[in-house]
C-alpha cells in the first residue's frame, strides 16, 4: 500500500520557508513529498545555507517516498530577507495549487509554510489568513482553526481550537453566536474522531467575558450564548463555560482533549508558550488534511542558518498520519 502524498506550499520566497524545508529535507524524504516553490529559489537557499538538496522533479505518477518540486516560478528575482510584494501573486498560486490538487485526489494532504498578510494586502490582495483562505478556495462554510502541540512537559497533549478567528476584538462579542457556536463544535467534535482518532472528544468551552461572566455579573453573553449553545449541542464530552484563566492548569487540562477558545488571543498564547515551535496548525472543516507551522516569515532569520525546522517536521508528520486516517475512514 502507497503512502500518502503531501503537498507542501513553501510560502514567503524571501523568508525562512525555504530555509526549513531545506533544513527538513531528509525528513520530508520519508514520505512522498511534493514542494510547490520556485527550483530557483530552494537552489540558491540551498547553497547559502550550505547545504545539500536532494529534490527532483514532481511526477504525478511516482507515488514512492521521497522529495520532488512542482515548479511555480516567481515573477520577480528573490533575496533572502528582502520582502516584495510583487512576488504576493506567485505565493497565492502555490496556495491554489495546492488546493486544486487535494481537491482532484492528486494530493492527499496540504501542509502550509508561512505568508506575510501585510506584503500580501501591499500587494493588493484580500488576505486575512490561511484558514480563511483555505475555506474560500475549497467551499468550506465553517473552517475551524486548531493549534496541537504539548504542555511544556512534553507528556500531556495540548489543543486549543478558535470559534473565531482572525478579527478585531471589539467584533468578536457579536460574532460569538449560539449558531456559531454551535458549527464549530460540530466541525471540531467530528474533525478530533476523524483526524486525530480520539474517539470521545472532550472539550473544554472557554467563556467570552472574565470568570465565565459571573453569572451574568460580568456579562451576560456566557450564559446566554455559551452556555445555551453548550446545553442545545448535547454532547456530554463538551462542558463549559470554563473561566479562561484556570482552565489551562495542569489539574484542569488533564480530563480534557481540548479546549476552544472565543477568541484568537484567548487560546493561541498559551499553546505557542508552552510548546513554540513543536506545535501545528490544523485547519478542520476543510474537504481534505490541512497543516500548517506555527510560525511566521522571520524575514530577519532568512538564509542565516538559524530557522528551527521543527514545526514544519511535526506539521507534515501530522499530515501524513491524518491522510492515513482518512484513507481507512473516508467518512
Amino acid at each position: 500500500m502507497t503512502g500518502p502524498r503531501l503537498a507542501v506550499s513553501v510560502g514567503e520566497p524571501a523568508g525562512i520557508g525555504p530555509d526549513i524545508v531545506i533544513r527538513a529535507a531528509r525528513e520530508l524524504g520519508r514520505f512522498n513529498t511534493v514542494l510547490i516553490a520556485d527550483p530557483r529559489v530552494l537552489s540558491e537557499r540551498a547553497e547559502m545555507l550550505d547545504r545539500d538538496f536532494p529534490a527532483g522533479s514532481y511526477d504525478p505518477g511516482d507515488r514512492a517516498p521521497g522529495l520532488s518540486i512542482a515548479p511555480m516560478p516567481l515573477a520577480h528575482p528573490c533575496r533572502a530577507g528582502r520582502a516584495d510584494a510583487r512576488n504576493a501573486p506567485a505565493v497565492l498560486a502555490a496556495l491554489e495549487r495546492g488546493v486544486a490538487g487535494c481537491l482532484s485526489g492528486e494530493f492527499d494532504a496540504l501542509v502550509t509554510g508561512p505568508v506575510n498578510k501585510a506584503l500580501m494586502r501591499k500587494a493588493g490582495i484580500d488576505f486575512m489568513g490561511h484558514t480563511e483562505y483555505l475555506a474560500r478556495l475549497s467551499g468550506a462554510p465553517m473552517p475551524v482553526m486548531v493549534l496541537a502541540g504539548e504542555t511544556g512537559s512534553g507528556r500531556m497533549p495540548l489543543r486549543v481550537a478558535l470559534a473565531t478567528t482572525h478579527i478585531p476584538l471589539s467584533a468578536v462579542p457579536g460574532a460569538v453566536t449560539r449558531e456559531r457556536l454551535a458549527a464549530v463544535l460540530e466541525v471540531l467534535v467530528r474533525g478530533l474522531k476523524r483526524d486525530f482518532g480520539i474517539g470521545k472528544p472532550r472539550v473544554a468551552v472557554l467563556g467570552l467575558n472574565p470568570h465565565a461572566g459571573e453569572d451574568g455579573e460580568l456579562g451576560a453573553e456566557d450564559r446566554d450564548v455559551v452556555a445555551r449553545a453548550i446545553a442545545e449541542f448535547g454532547d456530554p464530552g463538551v462542558t463549559g463555560p470554563w473561566p479562561a484563566d484556570t482552565a489551562f492548569t495542569r489539574g484542569n487540562l488533564a480530563g480534557q482533549d481540548t479546549v476552544l477558545a472565543m477568541y484568537h488571543d484567548q487560546g493561541l498564547p498559551v499553546v505557542k508558550h508552552a510548546g513554540f515551535g513543536a506545535t501545528v496548525n490544523v485547519t478542520l472543516g476543510l474537504p481534505f488534511v490541512r497543516t500548517s507551522v506555527d510560525h511566521g516569515t522571520a524575514f530577519d532569520l532568512a538564509g542565516t542558518g538559524k530557522a528551527d525546522e521543527g514545526s514544519l517536521v511535526q506539521a507534515v508528520t501530522a499530515a501524513a498520519r491524518m491522510a492515513r486516517r482518512r484513507s481507512r475512514h473516508p467518512q
